[in-house]
């Protein structure tokens, strides 16, 4: 008898640890689809590579590149210059690099990110 109370607090305790402390760590319902959610960590993973590419050139070439200059010196190897809504823009100079992708669905709303040297993607307004 002691051993199947012992079990049952067991259960208990493990229900209570997964409620409390599990599922208050899942991310929020921000009401995306799950292909969207696709989309956007596909589009954070693409900033991601570009910006190593953006570091790549400029250590081989001491400066920032054009998405076309990335491509070109084979740093960079994308197929797409977008993703599922997104469109790609790179502003490079000698000492500093920005990469965005842009929102172009106006039928959702959706958010736009960057990434620049510190490679931090980040939301933009």
């Amino acid at each position: 008898m002691k051993s199947l109370v012992g079990i049952l607090v067991v259960c208990v305790l493990s229900i209570l640890i997964y409620r409390f402390y599990l599922v208050k760590s899942l991310p929020q319902d921000s009401g995306a689809t799950p292909a969207q959610t696709i989309d956007v960590v596909g589009v954070k993973n693409d900033l991601l590579a570009m910006a190593q590419a953006e570091r790549t050139y400029q250590a081989e070439h001491a400066s920032y590149a054009s998405m076309d200059q990335l491509v070109s010196s084979g740093a960079l190897t994308m197929a797409k210059a977008g993703r599922a809504g997104y469109s790609y823009e790179v502003q490079a100079s000698d000492s500093s690099f920005q990469v965005t992708a842009r929102c172009s669905n106006t039928a959702q709303a959706c958010t736009s990110y960057a990434i620049d040297p510190s490679m931090e993607v980040k939301s933009l307004p």
